[in-house]
């Protein structure tokens, strides 16, 4: 089964898919994990999105498209993916090819603004915390492997309101593209983890 996970930043996309890929036995991938992954081992395409995150420039579609095909292409992956933030544009959709379902995660911007605001980020292992949701037990240490935790620029709110912009504008037609082909499920995101990953199963095993 191929199932992609869309959803505006901070609907719970990166949970509800390792979660989802526990339940049905199926390979997660997460296109800014490939990324970091690629990077870190310093493969060919790993280089080449480094000089542009280097720039500060976004990685080029091309690349990262590159670096999923090749993901897709390993053995873990034959029963089945769950892919998490991808496809974000038509050229990413139209590059991935066909898939079974897209689980759209509707969020409300009040719950997002919350969620992120309060996003902590692990400056080792890139584990995420919460401020009010899921503290660390050490304040500002992360619990897994004591590195420091901090807030990314990304995550105040004026420019979660630019980046929730973006991500309509820029995934609006990939979402009216599953909508047509009657393959998108839209899950109201806002609740609680559990219980929207309950539905989400339900869902997809209809």
């Amino acid at each position: 089964m191929k199932i992609v996970l869309l959803g505006p930043p901070g609907a719970g996309k990166g949970t509800q898919a390792k979660e989802m890929a526990k339940r049905l036995n199926l390979a997660h991938i997460s296109t800014g994990d490939l990324l970091r992954q690629n990077v870190s081992k310093g493969t060919e395409l790993g280089k080449q999105a480094q000089d542009f995150m280097n720039k500060g420039a976004l990685v080029p579609d091309e690349l990262v498209s590159k670096m999923l095909l090749e993901r897709i292409a390993q053995p873990d992956v034959k029963s089945g993916f769950i892919l998490d933030g991808f496809p974000r544009t038509m050229k990413q959709a139209e590059t991935l090819g066909d898939i079974d379902i897209a689980v759209y995660l509707d969020s409300s911007e009040k719950v997002i603004i919350q969620r992120l605001s309060g996003r902590l980020v692990c400056s080792k292992c890139g584990v995420n915390f919460h401020i009010t949701n899921m503290p660390p037990k050490v304040n500002m240490v992360c619990d897994s492997c004591q590195g420091k935790l901090y807030q990314r620029n990304d995550d105040k709110e004026e420019t979660i309101r630019k980046r929730l912009e973006v991500y309509i504008k820029e995934s609006s037609p990939v979402i009216k593209y599953y909508e047509s082909k009657g393959k998108l499920i839209r899950v109201n995101a806002d609740g609680d983890a559990g219980v929207v990953l309950e539905e989400i199963i339900r869902l997809v095993k209809k």
